[in-house]
Protein backbone atom coordinates (compact mmCIF):
# COMPACT_ATOMS: atom_id res chain seq x y z
CA UNK A 1 0.00 0.00 0.00
CA UNK A 2 1.31 3.44 -0.91
CA UNK A 3 2.21 5.51 2.14
CA UNK A 4 -0.66 7.62 3.46
CA UNK A 5 -3.12 6.34 0.85
CA UNK A 6 -6.15 4.03 1.28
CA UNK A 7 -5.63 0.48 0.06
CA UNK A 8 -6.37 0.02 -3.64
CA UNK A 9 -6.62 -3.72 -3.07
CA UNK A 10 -9.41 -3.18 -0.53
CA UNK A 11 -11.31 -1.13 -3.10
CA UNK A 12 -10.80 -3.81 -5.75
CA UNK A 13 -12.17 -6.54 -3.48
CA UNK A 14 -15.19 -4.38 -2.64
CA UNK A 15 -15.74 -3.92 -6.36
CA UNK A 16 -15.89 -7.69 -6.89
CA UNK A 17 -18.32 -8.09 -3.99
CA UNK A 18 -20.48 -5.32 -5.44
CA UNK A 19 -20.64 -6.99 -8.87
CA UNK A 20 -21.53 -10.34 -7.30
CA UNK A 21 -24.23 -8.68 -5.18
CA UNK A 22 -25.87 -7.26 -8.31
CA UNK A 23 -26.74 -10.75 -9.57
CA UNK A 24 -30.11 -12.40 -8.92
CA UNK A 25 -30.16 -14.35 -5.65
CA UNK A 26 -30.12 -17.75 -7.38
CA UNK A 27 -26.98 -16.82 -9.35
CA UNK A 28 -24.75 -15.29 -6.69
CA UNK A 29 -22.39 -16.97 -4.27
CA UNK A 30 -22.12 -14.20 -1.69
CA UNK A 31 -24.08 -11.05 -0.94
CA UNK A 32 -22.82 -7.73 0.39
CA UNK A 33 -25.46 -4.98 0.12
CA UNK A 34 -22.96 -2.29 1.18
CA UNK A 35 -20.03 -3.12 -1.11
CA UNK A 36 -21.05 -0.72 -3.87
CA UNK A 37 -20.76 2.19 -1.42
CA UNK A 38 -16.97 1.83 -1.45
CA UNK A 39 -16.39 2.03 -5.20
CA UNK A 40 -16.64 4.83 -7.73
CA UNK A 41 -19.77 4.49 -9.92
CA UNK A 42 -17.76 4.69 -13.16
CA UNK A 43 -15.33 2.01 -11.93
CA UNK A 44 -18.29 -0.19 -11.03
CA UNK A 45 -19.93 -0.01 -14.47
CA UNK A 46 -16.67 -0.40 -16.39
CA UNK A 47 -15.57 -3.34 -14.23
CA UNK A 48 -18.96 -4.99 -14.49
CA UNK A 49 -18.69 -4.80 -18.28
CA UNK A 50 -15.13 -6.22 -18.21
CA UNK A 51 -16.34 -9.15 -16.10
CA UNK A 52 -19.37 -9.78 -18.32
CA UNK A 53 -17.22 -9.93 -21.48
CA UNK A 54 -14.86 -12.51 -19.96
CA UNK A 55 -11.84 -10.20 -20.11
CA UNK A 56 -11.35 -10.29 -16.35
CA UNK A 57 -11.28 -14.08 -16.42
CA UNK A 58 -8.48 -14.02 -18.99
CA UNK A 59 -6.38 -11.74 -16.77
CA UNK A 60 -6.97 -13.62 -13.52
CA UNK A 61 -8.43 -17.05 -14.20
CA UNK A 62 -10.81 -18.06 -11.40
CA UNK A 63 -9.90 -15.12 -9.15
CA UNK A 64 -13.41 -13.65 -9.18
CA UNK A 65 -14.98 -16.94 -8.08
CA UNK A 66 -12.37 -17.51 -5.37
CA UNK A 67 -12.92 -14.06 -3.86
CA UNK A 68 -16.70 -14.50 -3.75
CA UNK A 69 -16.42 -18.07 -2.40
CA UNK A 70 -13.95 -16.84 0.22
CA UNK A 71 -16.42 -14.18 1.31
CA UNK A 72 -19.20 -16.76 1.65
CA UNK A 73 -17.04 -19.36 3.43
CA UNK A 74 -15.87 -16.87 6.06
CA UNK A 75 -19.44 -15.57 6.45
CA UNK A 76 -20.62 -19.12 7.10
CA UNK A 77 -17.82 -19.76 9.59
CA UNK A 78 -18.58 -16.52 11.42
CA UNK A 79 -22.27 -17.45 11.68
CA UNK A 80 -21.27 -20.87 13.06
CA UNK A 81 -19.01 -19.24 15.67
CA UNK A 82 -21.76 -16.82 16.70
CA UNK A 83 -23.99 -19.80 17.45
CA UNK A 84 -21.20 -21.24 19.62
CA UNK A 85 -21.22 -18.26 21.98
CA UNK A 86 -18.71 -15.86 20.47
CA UNK A 87 -18.07 -12.72 22.55
CA UNK A 88 -15.78 -10.59 20.44
CA UNK A 89 -14.47 -10.44 16.87
CA UNK A 90 -11.22 -8.94 15.62
CA UNK A 91 -11.10 -8.22 11.89
CA UNK A 92 -7.45 -7.82 10.97
CA UNK A 93 -6.73 -5.71 7.91
CA UNK A 94 -10.45 -5.01 7.73
CA UNK A 95 -10.31 -2.97 4.54
CA UNK A 96 -13.89 -2.47 3.36
CA UNK A 97 -15.20 -5.59 5.12
CA UNK A 98 -18.88 -5.12 6.04
CA UNK A 99 -19.62 -8.20 8.15
CA UNK A 100 -20.07 -6.08 11.28
CA UNK A 101 -23.07 -4.41 9.61
CA UNK A 102 -24.76 -7.21 7.69
CA UNK A 103 -24.40 -10.48 9.64
CA UNK A 104 -27.42 -11.18 11.85
CA UNK A 105 -26.54 -11.49 15.53
CA UNK A 106 -23.10 -9.90 15.27
CA UNK A 107 -24.43 -6.82 17.05
CA UNK A 108 -24.47 -8.89 20.28
CA UNK A 109 -20.67 -9.11 20.17
CA UNK A 110 -17.90 -6.55 20.33
CA UNK A 111 -16.24 -6.08 16.92
CA UNK A 112 -12.78 -4.56 16.50
CA UNK A 113 -11.90 -3.45 12.98
CA UNK A 114 -8.12 -3.19 12.69
CA UNK A 115 -6.52 -1.47 9.71
CA UNK A 116 -4.14 1.17 8.49
CA UNK A 117 -5.35 4.69 9.45
CA UNK A 118 -5.63 5.93 5.85
CA UNK A 119 -7.85 3.04 4.71
CA UNK A 120 -9.91 3.17 7.89
CA UNK A 121 -10.53 6.89 7.57
CA UNK A 122 -11.84 6.43 4.03
CA UNK A 123 -14.01 3.51 5.12
CA UNK A 124 -15.66 5.47 7.94
CA UNK A 125 -16.32 8.37 5.60
CA UNK A 126 -18.08 6.13 3.07
CA UNK A 127 -19.90 4.06 5.68
CA UNK A 128 -21.55 7.13 7.19
CA UNK A 129 -23.30 7.75 3.88
CA UNK A 130 -25.20 4.44 4.14
CA UNK A 131 -25.16 3.67 7.89
CA UNK A 132 -25.76 6.55 10.27
CA UNK A 133 -25.05 6.58 13.09
CA UNK A 134 -22.40 3.88 13.03
CA UNK A 135 -23.30 1.07 15.45
CA UNK A 136 -21.96 0.98 19.00
CA UNK A 137 -20.77 -2.64 18.79
CA UNK A 138 -17.98 -1.68 16.35
CA UNK A 139 -14.69 -0.18 17.50
CA UNK A 140 -12.25 1.09 14.88
CA UNK A 141 -8.63 0.43 15.78
CA UNK A 142 -6.20 2.29 13.49
CA UNK A 143 -2.80 0.58 13.44
CA UNK A 144 0.25 1.59 11.46
CA UNK A 145 2.17 -1.68 11.63
CA UNK A 146 5.41 0.12 10.78
CA UNK A 147 5.29 2.19 13.98
CA UNK A 148 2.67 0.65 16.31
CA UNK A 149 2.14 -2.68 18.07
CA UNK A 150 -1.13 -4.56 17.52
CA UNK A 151 -1.48 -5.71 21.15
CA UNK A 152 -1.04 -2.22 22.54
CA UNK A 153 -3.63 -0.72 20.21
CA UNK A 154 -6.20 -3.47 20.81
CA UNK A 155 -5.92 -3.34 24.60
CA UNK A 156 -6.05 0.45 24.50
CA UNK A 157 -9.36 0.22 22.64
CA UNK A 158 -11.09 -2.24 24.97
CA UNK A 159 -10.05 -5.71 23.79
CA UNK A 160 -10.76 -8.29 26.52
CA UNK A 161 -8.30 -11.20 26.70
CA UNK A 162 -10.82 -13.29 28.69
CA UNK A 163 -13.52 -13.11 25.99
CA UNK A 164 -13.99 -15.89 23.44
CA UNK A 165 -12.72 -14.37 20.21
CA UNK A 166 -12.78 -14.96 16.49
CA UNK A 167 -9.98 -13.40 14.45
CA UNK A 168 -10.91 -12.85 10.80
CA UNK A 169 -7.78 -12.39 8.70
CA UNK A 170 -9.05 -12.18 5.14
CA UNK A 171 -6.85 -11.24 2.20
CA UNK A 172 -3.94 -10.17 4.41
CA UNK A 173 -1.34 -12.86 5.08
CA UNK A 174 0.13 -12.84 1.58
CA UNK A 175 1.21 -9.19 2.05
CA UNK A 176 3.00 -9.75 5.38
CA UNK A 177 6.58 -10.65 6.14
CA UNK A 178 7.08 -13.91 8.11
CA UNK A 179 7.74 -12.01 11.33
CA UNK A 180 4.40 -10.22 10.95
CA UNK A 181 2.66 -13.58 10.62
CA UNK A 182 4.47 -14.98 13.67
CA UNK A 183 3.72 -11.95 15.85
CA UNK A 184 0.02 -11.97 14.97
CA UNK A 185 -0.46 -15.69 15.60
CA UNK A 186 1.46 -15.36 18.85
CA UNK A 187 -0.90 -12.60 19.98
CA UNK A 188 -3.87 -14.92 19.39
CA UNK A 189 -2.48 -17.79 21.43
CA UNK A 190 -1.26 -15.56 24.27
CA UNK A 191 -4.14 -13.09 24.50
CA UNK A 192 -7.30 -15.04 23.65
CA UNK A 193 -8.86 -17.79 25.79
CA UNK A 194 -8.76 -21.48 24.82
CA UNK A 195 -11.29 -22.32 22.12
CA UNK A 196 -10.98 -18.94 20.42
CA UNK A 197 -10.59 -19.15 16.67
CA UNK A 198 -8.89 -17.73 13.61
CA UNK A 199 -9.81 -18.00 9.96
CA UNK A 200 -7.63 -16.79 7.10
CA UNK A 201 -6.87 -17.41 3.47
CA UNK A 202 -3.35 -18.01 2.23
CA UNK A 203 -1.40 -18.75 -0.91
CA UNK A 204 0.66 -21.84 -1.47
CA UNK A 205 4.30 -20.84 -1.57
CA UNK A 206 4.65 -22.76 -4.83
CA UNK A 207 1.93 -20.61 -6.42
CA UNK A 208 3.64 -17.32 -5.64
CA UNK A 209 6.86 -18.62 -7.18
CA UNK A 210 5.26 -20.10 -10.32
CA UNK A 211 6.03 -17.42 -12.90
CA UNK A 212 4.92 -19.79 -15.67
CA UNK A 213 1.33 -18.98 -14.68
CA UNK A 214 -0.06 -15.93 -16.48
CA UNK A 215 -2.30 -15.02 -13.56
CA UNK A 216 0.65 -15.10 -11.14
CA UNK A 217 2.70 -12.85 -13.40
CA UNK A 218 -0.26 -10.45 -13.60
CA UNK A 219 -0.57 -10.49 -9.80
CA UNK A 220 3.03 -9.43 -9.35
CA UNK A 221 2.68 -6.71 -12.02
CA UNK A 222 -0.38 -5.31 -10.24
CA UNK A 223 1.48 -5.38 -6.92
CA UNK A 224 4.10 -3.03 -8.34
CA UNK A 225 1.33 -0.52 -9.09
CA UNK A 226 -0.56 -0.82 -5.78
CA UNK A 227 2.53 -1.11 -3.60
CA UNK A 228 1.08 -4.23 -1.96
CA UNK A 229 3.61 -6.94 -2.70
CA UNK A 230 3.11 -10.68 -2.32
CA UNK A 231 5.46 -11.84 0.42
CA UNK A 232 4.15 -14.87 2.30
CA UNK A 233 2.94 -18.35 1.45
CA UNK A 234 2.78 -21.80 3.04
CA UNK A 235 3.81 -24.93 1.18
CA UNK A 236 0.86 -26.96 -0.06
CA UNK A 237 -0.13 -29.61 2.48
CA UNK A 238 1.86 -27.99 5.31
CA UNK A 239 -0.71 -25.63 6.87
CA UNK A 240 -1.82 -28.13 9.55
CA UNK A 241 1.75 -28.60 10.80
CA UNK A 242 2.40 -24.87 10.50
CA UNK A 243 -0.50 -24.01 12.82
CA UNK A 244 0.01 -26.93 15.24
CA UNK A 245 3.57 -25.76 15.80
CA UNK A 246 2.20 -22.35 16.75
CA UNK A 247 -0.39 -23.46 19.31
CA UNK A 248 -3.54 -24.25 17.35
CA UNK A 249 -5.82 -27.29 17.07
CA UNK A 250 -9.03 -28.35 15.24
CA UNK A 251 -7.44 -27.18 11.99
CA UNK A 252 -9.78 -27.26 8.99
CA UNK A 253 -8.37 -26.50 5.56
CA UNK A 254 -10.59 -25.72 2.56
CA UNK A 255 -8.84 -25.94 -0.80
CA UNK A 256 -10.12 -24.33 -3.98
CA UNK A 257 -11.52 -27.73 -4.96
CA UNK A 258 -13.55 -27.93 -1.75
CA UNK A 259 -14.82 -24.38 -2.20
CA UNK A 260 -15.94 -25.25 -5.71
CA UNK A 261 -17.75 -28.36 -4.47
CA UNK A 262 -19.54 -26.35 -1.81
CA UNK A 263 -20.45 -23.12 -3.58
CA UNK A 264 -19.99 -23.40 -7.34
CA UNK A 265 -23.10 -25.47 -7.92
CA UNK A 266 -26.32 -25.07 -9.91
CA UNK A 267 -26.25 -21.80 -11.82
CA UNK A 268 -22.60 -21.33 -10.81
CA UNK A 269 -21.33 -24.79 -11.75
CA UNK A 270 -19.75 -23.46 -14.95
CA UNK A 271 -17.53 -21.00 -13.08
CA UNK A 272 -13.80 -21.64 -12.67
CA UNK A 273 -12.10 -21.05 -9.32
CA UNK A 274 -8.45 -20.08 -8.93
CA UNK A 275 -6.03 -22.78 -7.84
CA UNK A 276 -3.05 -22.51 -5.53
CA UNK A 277 -4.64 -20.93 -2.48
CA UNK A 278 -6.93 -22.02 0.35
CA UNK A 279 -8.75 -20.99 3.52
CA UNK A 280 -7.97 -22.40 6.95
CA UNK A 281 -9.64 -22.15 10.36
CA UNK A 282 -8.29 -23.26 13.72
CA UNK A 283 -8.83 -22.93 17.47
CA UNK A 284 -6.45 -21.89 20.20
CA UNK A 285 -5.58 -24.99 22.23
CA UNK A 286 -7.93 -25.94 25.07
CA UNK A 287 -6.14 -26.29 28.38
Amino acid sequence: MKKGKPSKTAEGIALIRAIEASKPEAQRISYDPFARSFVHPLSYFISKWIVSTGLYEKIGKGAFAFITARERYIDDYLIHCLKEGLEQIVILGAGYDTRAYRIKGIEKTKVFEVDHPATQMMKRKKLRKVIHPLPDHVTFVPVDFDTQILAEQLFRNGYQKESKTLFIWQGVTVYLKPEGIENTLSFMTKHAPPGSAVIFDYYYKETLEDTNRTDVRNMHRTAKITGENYLFGVEEGKIELFLKDRGFENIQNASSYELKQRYLTGANSHRTIAQGLAIVSANTISK
